[in-house]
């Protein structure tokens, strides 16, 4: 099978319901923002931003805070290395010693590592060092010098025997950056991503004082470990920031990753780097063991989504954590930041993308427009004491979906509209009720007041549910 064919008209339909799904999710995780961005093909069909920028504050989160994205990091500084290698200014099969030599006298075998194998971690080298804490701010992040400490002894594993995610490896590729083009890797990246993209809401690094650090959502602490969250500092990278140092927006990112699509004529994007270039980067060299199929590439992480292929990054920052993915082939792209560092950037990504391949899939139940006409005013949220439940138009399908699943595509109910007041459930889980009726009852205006749904229990519309202080019998 291969994946659903979008359209723009599709995906800008199925937009308001991924809207109202991110916030939904939101709020059942008790994150304090998300923000997040949809298209397709380079065009921008949804930004929209959920919750709080800063807690104690009250400030709302706007689609211009901007975020620390930590790892996506690597698929800038990987960009750079690939235009660098298109132009014959250096090779991907170069040792590292070739560019900086200090590496080979500190490392003999540190040395020997190429830069593809850096860019596809599998160089073996360590993680991020024996002393770690600055993930948790117990340290600043590493300087140059701390850089060459950790390696002397940086070398874990042989190189080419499996993937090995290293930090460490994409802060020296950012050394190698700068030594091969003569300016900073700040600079290098800014003037070869950045400014041809017009990517003003994004920067290689953040510390307090830089310009966009007024616009920082403010990151919080996990509720794993505690009832409230904490907020976290804002801190520079140093020699790390080619491997984490990135702050930007959904919109940004969305922007960003779109030049990374295929294309054809008008649908290509000439800007970053050519076919043969992108197609290198975004190759799955390696699986990623315990993960579900994921691979990854010359610098970007690839996975698959239903039939879709996609390719993108994600970031763990300190109270940040966000994922950005793109189906090369469609241009389908999407980005979702969130403030906490257990915030579900990841599920929320791949949710999108779920729910526009469900508006994009094959089914005999397609309602026309008397039928959507008709169906009109019993879509919405609806519950019951057990929880919630959307009656939503995706495309012209009608479903019946649980916001409260990470996966929203599981247990999907298709409907049918048989008149104004009726639905029939004409597909779905075993444990469900396909072949039962949703009823509507209207109020003395005409308004739907409730419906029947499964289990023949009546379902209010979410805002409205008459939960008294106690549950009883005949109470709700």
């Amino acid at each position: 099978m291969s994946a659903p064919e979008l359209t723009r008209d599709l995906v800008r339909r199925t937009a308001p319901y991924v809207d109202s799904w991110w916030a939904f999710r939101r709020r059942h995780h008790r994150v304090p923002g998300v923000q997040g961005a949809l298209g397709l093909a380079g065009e921008l069909l949804l930004s929209t931003a959920h919750g709080h920028a800063d807690l104690e504050q009250g400030t709302a989160l706007g689609t211009d805070h901007v975020f620390r994205v930590a790892s996506h990091s690597k698929t800038f500084t990987a960009t750079v290395v690939h235009q660098l290698a298109a132009e014959g200014t250096l090779r991907l099969d170069d040792r590292l010693a070739t560019w900086l030599p200090w590496t080979g006298e500190v490392s003999a075998a540190v040395g020997a590592v190429t830069l593809r194998q850096l860019l596809n971690h599998s160089a073996g080298l360590v993680r991020d060092g024996a002393d770690g804490d600055q993930w948790q701010l117990r340290r600043p992040f590493h300087d140059e010098a701390d850089l060459r400490a950790v390696v002397r002894d940086a070398v874990v594993t042989e190189p080419d025997v499996a993937f090995k995610y290293s930090n460490i490896g994409y802060a020296l590729l950012g050394l190698v950056v700068a030594a091969a083009t003569g300016a900073t890797w700040a600079e290098a990246v800014t003037q070869r991503v950045l400014q041809p993209l017009g990517l003003t809401a994004t920067a290689p690094d953040l510390a307090p004082g830089d310009p966009l650090a007024a616009r920082a959502a403010t990151g919080y602490t996990s509720l794993a470990y505690a009832d409230a969250r904490v907020p976290v500092d804002q801190v520079g990278t140093g020699a790390m920031a080619a491997a984490t140092g990135f702050c930007s927006t959904a919109e940004d990112l969305f922007r960003y990753v779109s030049a990374h699509r295929d294309g054809d004529g008008d649908e290509a994007d000439p800007r970053l780097l050519d076919p043969t270039a992108r197609r290198q980067l975004q190759h799955p060299w390696w699986d990623v063991p315990g993960t579900a199929g994921d691979g990854y590439g010359l610098g970007m992480a690839v996975s698959t989504v239903g039939e879709r292929r996609l390719v993108g990054h994600g970031g763990g920052w300190p109270g940040h954590i966000t994922r950005t993915l793109l189906d090369p082939g469609s241009g389908l792209a999407v980005s979702v930041l969130t403030n906490a560092i257990d915030g579900p950037a990841l599920e929320l990504a791949v949710g999108a993308v779920r729910l526009v391949d469900l508006a994009a899939s094959p089914t005999p139940h397609r309602q026309d427009a008397e039928q959507q006409a008709l169906a009109g005013d019993l879509v919405g949220r609806w519950a019951t004491l057990w929880g919630v439940q959307d009656v939503v138009l995706l495309g012209d399908r009608l479903l019946l979906l649980n916001p409260s699943l990470a996966d929203p595509g599981a247990a999907v109910v298709e409907l049918d509209v048989l008149d104004a007041n009726t639905l029939a459930m004409v597909s779905g889980p075993g444990y469900g009720a396909v072949g039962e009726r949703v009823r509507a009852t209207r109020d003395d205006t005409g308004r739907v007041a409730t419906l029947r749904t499964a289990s023949g229990m009546t379902t209010w519309r979410a805002a409205e549910l008459p939960l008294p202080a106690r549950v009883s019998v005949g109470s709700l």
